[in-house]
């Protein structure tokens, strides 16, 4: 297992392998595993360092697209898999397997999938080349070290000569030094933030493979005012609770990303669509009414709440975050993105540096809507409890932007809603 920063040339490392494999008849069978199925096309086969760019010009494999396969002069062969389609590894056989950024894989059972078809030759073997994100799987893998595991490292710097010097000047300067540039660049497998929200232990306790019947569903948005590179991401987290006494929750999508306001209106209505959504929920903070007939002029009819935040954000996440701790939440799978966001929230993060937890917030904003009772007063104790922390130094309002003043007491999160709303969460 490679597990080294970006631009290091993990792409390169097995691209190489997977021609050494094929031209010297090591493996006849071989399977290529990325994240995405467009990862394995554009990066691992068609990419600047992928397998067609990397061959000997006497041993050019062919790739049919159509087929997901490449074949190489020899008659070796290997075929493009996705982690997100697990089911597709159940039944090939393979005698060698390629597995491109391990840590972004969210699926866990694709790991299980593959190993079950590495049962060709006499000696199937794995590479693994991946940013070290401290997921299950790779910690199992670590704990292995030596033990059929060898794990090779890697950092940023050591392949400088091969960059462009405007990714040192930019994205390098920007996070060396810190707790992301030690993971991105440094490929350190970091441990819990300290002061942070969650943390992975109990994350992977509660998660689960399977979506049981759900009483309730509802996609959060958080939306960023600008979608220009650099700007702030667009949340959008899909949760559901089940029906018993104590509900559970489930955490079943994450599609947050850069979008035009047009584009992340229509991503969460086709998922309101797609999950059988009770209502969208959304931040309007920053865009006021608009927000709301963004989604209007795509779908008339949606049901949607405005929610307000009139709290910081450390604050409103405490709630959710505890029902993380009792493992009345539960993430389908896994979410790489969102589960760093989440291990990374502490209350003097900085956002200057490392832009708004967007995820996290639509993922608050969400499971608050389904979990969290709205009790009288709340809001108004809220503000006074904050008001006797920042009195002892405690510092909770350090996360506050300047677009979430609290200038009076208010209800901790005012609501409005276009449609009436849900019974089993009254305001």
């Amino acid at each position: 297992m490679l597990l080294a920063g970006r631009g290091f040339g993990k792409t390169r490392v097995l691209s190489e392998m997977a021609n050494l494999w094929a031209t010297a008849g090591v493996c006849k069978r071989m399977a290529l595993v990325a994240a995405t199925a467009a990862d394995a096309r554009d990066v691992m086969v068609e990419g600047e360092s992928g397998i067609l760019a990397c061959a000997p010009p006497w041993c050019q494999p062919e790739y049919q697209a159509t087929r997901r396969r490449l074949t190489w002069p020899n008659g070796a062969i290997a075929t493009l898999y996705s982690a997100e389609e697990p089911e597709r590894l159940r039944g090939p056989q393979h005698d060698g397997a390629l597995c491109d950024e391990l840590g972004s894989w969210r699926d866990p059972s694709t790991w299980d999938m593959l190993q079950f078809g590495l049962r060709l030759g006499q000696n199937p073997r794995i590479v693994i080349a991946t940013t070290p994100r401290p997921t299950r799987l790779i910690r199992q893998l670590l704990a292995r070290e030596g033990k059929g595991v060898v794990i090779t490292r890697g950092t940023t710097s050591e392949n400088r000569d091969n960059l462009a010097p405007g990714f040192f000047d930019s994205i390098v300067s920007r996070y060396e030094g810190t707790r992301l540039g030690r993971q991105e660049l440094l490929a350190e497998v970091l441990t819990d933030t300290p002061g942070a929200l969650w943390n992975l232990d109990n994350i992977d306790a509660a998660r689960r493979e399977h979506v049981p019947d759900l009483q309730r569903v509802v996609v959060a948005i958080d939306p960023a005012v600008s979608s220009h590179e650099g700007s702030d991401e667009t949340g959008i987290i899909v949760v559901g609770k089940d029906g018993r006494e104590q509900a559970h929750a489930y955490v079943l999508e994450d599609l947050s990303g850069r979008y035009a306001p047009n584009e992340w209106a229509r991503c969460a209505i086709n998922a309101y669509r797609q999950h059988g959504a009770d209502r969208i929920v959304a931040e309007v903070n920053q865009g006021g009414g608009l927000v709301e007939n963004t989604i209007r002029t795509i779908d008339a009819n949606i049901p949607f709440t405005a929610v307000h935040a009139s709290r910081g954000k450390y604050i409103r996440a405490e709630p959710v975050a505890a029902l993380y701790e009792q493992h009345r939440v539960h993430h389908i799978g896994g979410f790489p993105e969102l589960e760093d966001q989440m291990t990374s929230f502490t209350a003097d993060i900085d956002r200057g540096k490392f832009g708004s937890p967007d995820r996290v917030d639509a993922l608050v904003w969400g499971l608050t809507d389904l979990m969290i009772e709205h009790e009288p007063y709340s809001g108004l104790l809220a503000y006074y409890a904050e008001r006797a922390a920042e009195s002892r130094g405690e510092g909770r309002n350090q996360d506050r932007r300047k677009s979430e003043p609290i200038s009076e007491p208010a209800n901790a999160d005012l609501r409005s809603a276009s449609a009436e709303p849900s019974l089993d969460n009254p305001d």
